[in-house]
């Protein structure tokens, strides 16, 4: 359990699922209707949905490639969080928006693999968070011209490995859209 005292709730981070992350990734429709799913459950289950959005020189904010996909809306009351670094929580308000709402429980998806959903996990386990990793609900783009895995063995690679993390006091593993409990 979470290391965060009274910290019992769970949240849903939804990170970087936006048109110019999301153009050119692996498996893009499958992993963005996995997203919605999830959305619609964490809805359902009464579980906070926390958007989290990327701004770089690449991917200037209030451009059409910053904007999410038009397959997932943000509902009215639903966190925005903003960032300029890989992992979510480092210099942007995510810690104070989770402590407010007393969330101690974080179920990740998104994009990319090898670099925002990487550095969030082990953000969010450094942090005193469990953190579940959703295994079909995040992708990445090819980077294997510059020696990276193709993007399905990085997936599966981020999947093996966080799935058998461990850290005192914490969780971490995997679940996949269909099994993904939001309750426990």
């Amino acid at each position: 359990m979470t290391t965060l005292t009274d910290r019992p709730n769970t949240a849903l981070l939804v990170i970087d699922v936006q048109n110019g992350v999301m153009d050119g990734t692996h498996d893009r429709e499958s992993v963005v209707a996995n997203i919605a799913a999830l959305v619609d459950k964490a809805r359902t289950a009464g579980v906070e949905v926390v958007w989290v959005q990327h701004s770089s020189d690449n991917l200037k904010r209030g451009t059409a490639e910053w904007q999410y996909v038009a397959e997932l809306a943000r509902a009215e009351g639903e966190s925005v969080v903003h960032k300029q670094y890989p992992d979510s929580f480092e210099a942007t308000d995510l810690e104070p928006v989770l402590a407010e709402r007393g969330i101690g429980r974080l179920f990740v998806s998104g994009a990319q693999t090898d670099e925002c959903i990487r550095s969030t996990l082990h953000g969010a386990i450094a942090r005193g968070y469990d953190a579940t990793l959703v295994a079909d609900a995040h992708t990445t783009e090819d980077l294997s011209e510059w020696g990276a895995p193709t993007p399905d063995l990085v997936i599966a690679h981020t999947n093996l490995y966080w799935d058998n993390h461990q850290a005192p006091g914490r969780t971490a593993g995997t679940t996949t859209t269909a099994e993904a409990d939001f309750s426990s």
